[in-house]
């Protein structure tokens, strides 16, 4: 069930309906979110909902057991077989059959075979997203950041909340657990905000993302060699507006989405390509991936405490597994090492003497987005490529210009320049026009709705392709 989608509108209309009605029953409500959220994963494939049942039960006990208050012993080793449980889960689904090809190709190399075979199982929808949800939970009992939850049925609903299950924003436990105390209130939350959030959402994926796909991105990566150098270049910059468009489309859908339905999710996006430096970029891409990396990965493996050279190795090692959270192929782990590579540097510049002097000046903030833009852009090229045979295919075509005319649509330039004022539009816009709308009250609210969702209908192209991160 996609959200730019007739059955997800009717479905969320009737969830909206049924859990306001039910909001002055707060135990009922809950039970109530947790049946659509199973339900909205169902439609997927039912069979997958034990193991979102089992990573809630895995997230309910091992919970309990290392609650701070508790000096129970073993607790570490509890810790341990939870995060492993998780992980291996996500390994099981996601990364065995690409391990086993690289053993493979190990032992061929090498002279002599191996008797394995693939597993070739299905790759269940968002587990990566519920593991990470399931881990930050235990890791924060542990550490005693928040105490360990009694109630089976609030972890099951943090864990399989629809609204971020699917491609998050990750919403840790802190955060969302104590939301599930009191009923919200209609007052504490703006409806009009939150309908621009999802309208927002939908014209991002619907219009720009789905026509930079199929009109241009997807042909030419699917065979570099029929385009023209201008038109390859031209991809790289497409699909880096495409993939910011997507990705925080489906984040603010969420948001808004939770935000219809009284909950309040963290921002995952505050218009990256306008960072300066690739340190910046990470506090504006998918910042709650970011966050989540530098918690329970950077900081653990040491973070920056242990001089230069160390830092170094955990920026990098941070990033490389990053990479290969997104997807079991050597692009994503190489996609991984230029971003930490590229911290590195950026870490090492931005605390030397000669950028003290010299960085924080209008000519040199110019150039440092401008270096910072385009190594994000390029770097998308192995992120998108599907193998590095892919990769080789498209920079040989920028090196030699096979001199065949540009064929790239007229819409592709507007398309790009729309995703441009996306990162320069007032923060704070679209707040002040929810509160506008909020005191013209319903009618107002519906009227815009309506005007608004119809000219993205009217826009967009046919048919609606997954978001890129439902593979993840």
């Amino acid at each position: 069930m996609l959200f730019p989608t007739i059955d997800f509108g009717l479905f969320f209309a009737f969830s909206f309906v049924l859990v306001w009605s039910l909001n002055a029953y707060n135990t009922a409500k809950k039970l109530v979110l947790l049946a659509l959220s199973l339900a909205f994963y169902a439609s997927w494939n039912w069979r997958f909902l034990l193991l979102l049942l089992a990573s809630g039960a895995i997230s309910y006990l091992v919970g309990l057991y290392v609650d701070a208050a508790a000096k129970r012993p073993f607790r570490r080793l509890a810790l341990g077989l939870g995060v492993a449980l998780d992980l291996g889960i996500l390994g099981y689904f996601k990364y065995l059959d690409f391990f086993i090809a690289q053993a493979m190709n190990l032992a061929h190399m090498l002279g002599f075979e191996l008797p394995l075979g693939f597993v070739n199982v299905t790759l269940p929808v968002a587990i990566s997203f519920l593991t990470f949800h399931a881990i930050s939970y235990i890791v924060d009992v542990y550490r005693g950041r928040l105490a360990a939850s009694r109630s089976p049925l609030d972890i099951f609903l943090y864990i399989s909340f629809f609204p971020h299950l699917v491609a998050g924003p990750i919403v840790r436990a802190h955060v969302f657990l104590p939301q599930l105390a009191t009923p919200p209130r209609a007052g504490d939350f703006s409806f009009g905000e939150n309908m621009l959030l999802i309208l927002g959402g939908l014209f991002k994926k619907m219009v720009i993302a789905n026509y930079l796909a199929v009109r241009f991105v997807d042909p030419v990566f699917i065979d570099p060699s029929q385009f023209s150098r201008f038109d390859l270049i031209m991809a790289i910059y497409a699909y880096a507006v495409q993939i910011y468009a997507d990705f925080s489309a489906y984040t603010d859908i969420a948001i808004g989405v939770a935000g219809l339905l009284g909950y309040h999710f963290p921002q995952n996006f505050n218009q990256p390509y306008r960072a300066l430096g690739i340190g910046d970029f990470w506090r504006r891409w998918h910042m709650t991936l970011s966050s989540w990396l530098r918690d329970y990965l950077y900081i653990p493996l040491g973070g920056n405490r242990h001089g230069a050279l160390a830092t170094a190795r955990n920026l990098m090692l941070t990033m490389v597994l990053g990479g290969l959270w997104h997807g079991a192929n050597w692009t994503f782990l190489i996609w991984g090492a230029l971003h930490g590579s590229a911290l590195v540097v950026d870490h090492a510049w931005r605390r030397s003497a000669a950028f003290a002097r010299w960085g924080s000046g209008p000519v040199a903030r110019v150039v440092d987005w401008a270096l910072t833009f385009n190594f994000v852009c390029l770097a998308w090229l192995f992120f998108r490529a599907s193998s590095l045979d892919a990769v080789g295919q498209f920079f040989a075509g920028m090196w030699t210009d096979n001199g065949a005319p540009s064929t790239m649509p007229g819409v592709v330039l507007p398309l790009i320049a729309c995703g441009a004022l996306t990162q320069i539009a007032p923060p704070r816009a679209r707040a002040t026009i929810g509160v506008v709308l909020d005191n013209r009250g319903a009618f107002a609210q519906a009227a815009v709705g309506f005007v608004l969702l119809y000219a993205i209908v009217v826009m967009a192209p046919p048919g609606s392709a997954p978001f890129i991160y439902f593979q993840f």
